[in-house]
């Protein structure tokens, strides 16, 4: 009988002594929604002339079960509106996923609007464990007062917000540091992890992180060839990623990456930070988070 192929990211699993990795950044969505969102990456080369091919393009089911075949224990239904009315019907379906997914960490979203305030307090009483922010695609300014009851509604529940508000790949209205500085100064205790590391103001979201102890990072196409060829993460900053080491969380943006997942693992793995910060990164601070 054949012994059964140990793949890297089985090895490195079990290197470290840990059951799996958590993925915080990774996105399931109604197909309608999917399918709009594969089709701005398909035009993008026409657009910037970079390529951006999804590399896992199947169903539902065969996504969950490539996930899960990566060693992947827990993850995200990362889902956002970009125009008001949306999030109330995205979050009935993400509730329902995460009832028949049980791996899943319910995820829910929001959009500043009047019905901002009920719709997170919905999403909460239906046990949502995470939010996704995306203010780049909403196009909304995180310091909108019609979003004063979410931040302190979640700021009181602890729930963490994973937040895409770096100016990259796109610099919008309302991206950047400075917007989410200030709802930090009135809300000190929101949980936000910050996607993407902040990319490409990499370095003033450390500043962020180093001043609120419950701001976090996301390692999401961070220091792949791929996003280094368009935001390098600066070298001199990397002894900073050890000092803030049991902040940083692993995130992949599957299914929507255009290299393979392994390598989004290779690239976190390759940063050469020690086993102890691998371990914390790819599961340990996740797994805190998230009470698993």
């Amino acid at each position: 009988m054949t012994a059964p192929q140990v793949t890297p990211l089985r090895a490195t699993i079990d290197r470290l002594s840990i059951p799996g990795m958590v993925d915080v950044h990774t996105h399931f969505m109604p197909e309608p929604v999917l399918a709009k969102v594969w089709k701005f990456f398909d035009a993008v080369e026409e657009r910037t002339g970079n390529a951006w091919p999804i590399t896992y393009r199947g169903d539902e089911e065969e996504r969950l079960a490539q996930l899960r075949g990566f060693g992947v224990i827990a993850f995200t239904s990362m889902l956002y509106p970009h125009k008001p009315g949306m999030a109330a019907w995205l979050n009935g379906w993400s509730a329902d996923f995460a009832s028949r997914t049980p791996d899943c960490l319910h995820t829910a979203t929001f959009f500043a609007e009047e019905s901002a305030g009920a719709d997170v307090a919905d999403a909460l009483a239906a046990g949502a464990r995470v939010f996704k922010s995306h203010i780049q695609v909403g196009d909304y300014d995180p310091r909108d007062p019609l979003l004063d009851p979410v931040w302190g509604q979640l700021e009181d529940a602890g729930t963490p917000i994973v937040i895409h508000c770096g100016s990259g790949p796109d610099a919008g209205r309302f991206t950047g540091p400075g917007p989410v500085a200030e709802v930090l100064r009135r809300f000190p205790q929101l949980q936000l992890v910050i996607a993407h590391m902040g990319a490409p103001e990499y370095s003033e979201f450390l500043d962020l992180a180093e001043d609120h102890d419950r701001v976090h990072l996301d390692t999401t196409m961070a220091f792949h060839d791929f996003m280094e060829q368009l935001a390098p993460f600066p070298v001199a900053e990397r002894g900073r990623l050890v000092a803030l080491g049991d902040r940083i969380l692993f995130g992949s943006d599957f299914p929507n990456i255009p290299y393979p997942y392994e390598e989004a693992v290779a690239a976190v793995v390759g940063l050469d930070l020690g086993d102890g910060w691998l371990r914390a990164v790819l599961h340990d601070n996740g797994a805190r988070m998230f009470g698993l």
